[in-house]
């Protein structure tokens, strides 16, 4: 008999912002009962929802159960900035470019393929368009130096035979109403979702269709005996032929990977919902996302009434924490330095406060692969999204339930042909090490 124990459980700090500007979700779903499944999806983010969905597909007539810590769109899903981009954006790099041309058209290819499975989930389920808006996004530069990095990524683009253009200073200014950005560079292919609309609706669409979504059920032990899973949460047990562990970083928690994965938190802030005199003042267009030159610079995004309303989110700043939470303190920073980075950008509206502001975990593996593999006997893995959640959660959930469902796809093989996390640094080299990195990182993206 397996026995895996939880040793943690998600730790947020500040609110799921994209979830808390929406109307207010009914009452959870919670695991009070035993339950037998065929399969059983521990996470509802982007990977567990659309692993659900995939296996639905595959196993018609299968009991599915999915098994959520907290509510819907309130973790990681509801956390990030919302863009679902098809281009190469490896964030480790200095200008979002990979390393060879050929592979990165097959991640191109395999972004929009999970683009057009969230768009098949979006008419299937009558999501609101507005939570899943394929507007494209610019990436904007603040300095010369930035500028620099949007055309040499601009030429890998051409390359690869991909388009973008050029906005210069005014276009910037029409586009967002700030006189920040020197340049921008548009491209085409990114989808702007409002993540927490989307996340509860695929969530109610699954229900629809006969799958059990449970939330405020965190699994805190894995057991197998014989051919079969047995999943404990406070209140209940799902017995399942085949399990699904779509739940990121916290894969380390069942003792899988340990000391291979980077947990790392990025932080952001909303503001208040803007008034009518205030949007005057600022001017542009309702809707945009502008993702910074260098990848350790500032994301902007701006929402409008149907999405949660008339908002502007500021993301920036990453700190290391292998304890799977984020401090108190670093939330404090973040917050302090969004403001003063939503000022730079607007100084007319640097007396607008910000509303919310909260950290959010991603997990990231030193050679940039995810896990996505039977880790033993019909127990998957769909984790390792690589600063990537919605996009690459969504392939890794497809992938895990074709591996489940003994398919196979141009998903499933290229996961599955990727090598294991490497090993980090032994402790407590790796944090010292990796936070000290990503300061001067920051401090090297300047006015980024």
């Amino acid at each position: 008999m397996t026995i895996r124990t939880a040793r943690r459980l998600p730790v947020h700090r500040g609110a799921a912002a994209w979830s808390s500007i929406l109307p207010g979700q009914e009452a959870p779903d919670l695991l009070t009962t035993k339950l037998t499944a065929d399969f059983a999806v521990i996470g509802a983010g982007f990977a567990g929802l659309s692993a659900a969905r995939r296996l639905m597909q595959l196993n018609r007539g299968a009991r599915i159960v999915v098994l959520e810590a907290g509510r819907l769109a309130e973790g990681a899903s509801g956390r990030n900035s919302g863009f679902m981009i098809d281009l190469p954006h490896d964030i480790s790099s200095d200008n979002y470019t990979g390393q060879v041309a050929e592979s990165d058209r097959g991640m191109i290819a395999l972004n929009r393929s999970a683009i057009a499975f969230a768009r098949t989930a979006v008419e299937d389920y009558g999501i609101d368009p507005a939570f899943f808006d394929p507007c494209g996004k610019v990436n904007g530069a603040a300095s010369a130096a930035a500028d620099a990095h949007n055309r040499s990524y601009a030429a890998h683009l051409a390359q690869l035979g991909e388009p973008s253009e050029a906005l210069d200073a005014k276009a910037m200014h029409e586009l967002t109403g700030s006189r920040h950005y020197i340049s921008g560079l548009y491209t085409p292919g990114t989808v702007m979702l409002q993540p927490a609309g989307y996340i509860r609706a695929i969530g109610a669409g699954l229900r629809r269709d006969g799958a059990r979504v449970c939330e405020n059920s965190p699994v805190r032990e894995i057991s197998r005996t014989g051919s079969e899973w047995v999943l404990t949460t406070p209140k209940g047990r799902v017995t399942a032929g085949k399990v699904i562990l779509a739940n990121n970083g916290h894969l380390e928690s069942f003792g899988f990977a340990q000391r291979r994965l980077m947990h790392i938190f990025l932080y952001a802030s909303m503001t208040v919902d803007l008034d009518a005199e205030t949007l005057t003042k600022l001017g542009g267009r309702p809707r945009w996302g502008i993702t910074p030159s260098d990848p350790m610079g500032t994301t902007m995004r701006r929402i409008d009434t149907v999405q949660g309303g008339n908002r502007i989110l500021t993301r920036t700043c990453s700190s290391f924490r292998p304890g799977m939470e984020a401090s108190a303190a670093a939330l404090e920073r973040a917050a302090r330095v969004h403001r003063q980075k939503f000022a730079d950008r607007f100084p007319a509206l640097k007396d607008v406060r910000m509303e919310y502001s909260w950290a959010g975990h991603i997990c990231l593996s030193r050679n940039g692969v995810s896990v996505m593999r039977e880790l033993e006997p019909r127990l998957f893995a769909a984790c390792v999204q690589n600063g990537l959640g919605t996009t690459r959660g969504t392939l890794t959930g497809v992938a895990a339930a074709e591996l489940a469902s003994d398919q196979a796809s141009a998903i499933s093989r290229h996961f599955s042909a990727e090598e294991a996390p490497t090993k980090l640094p032994p402790p407590p080299f790796a944090e010292i090490g990796a936070n000290i990195y990503l300061r001067w990182r920051e401090w090297q993206a300047g006015r980024e």
